[in-house]
């Protein structure tokens, strides 16, 4: 899918080459970037997230990515916080809702009875 200068297949120390390259350049012109710890591992956790959201499917995930195993793909579900707020919106609109610009709800709810209540 993506070749070098010679027109050969891109290897992992090509790809480890260039996202060093440009992440150098990237943190003179953001300092921010200079703290971050990104490697390849991060291109390719970065992209199954953005496929989730996506709404692409674990199987075809996991085979883009080479997994063996569908277990290993799953798990990248668990690390991302918007994939969960979607899916308890789904079940629980009402208590996850944004509050409306102005107005102050006068019931509280107790986090602690609803998590339980899951």
């Amino acid at each position: 899918m993506f070749v070098n200068r010679q027109g050969n297949k891109l290897t992992r120390f090509g790809v480890r080459y260039l996202l060093k390259k440009h992440i150098g350049a990237g943190a003179r012109a953001t300092r921010t970037l200079q703290e971050k710890r990104i490697h390849r591992h991060s291109l390719r956790h970065t992209t199954a997230i953005f496929l989730l959201k996506a709404g692409a499917d674990f199987a075809t995930i996991s085979q883009w990515l080479g997994h063996s195993s569908l277990n290993t793909t799953i798990t990248y579900a668990r690390a991302d916080i918007d994939l969960k707020r979607q899916a308890l919106m789904q079940v629980f609109p009402e208590i996850l809702a944004p509050p409306r610009a102005g107005h102050v709800s006068s019931t509280t709810i107790n986090i602690v009875d609803w998590l339980k209540r899951l």
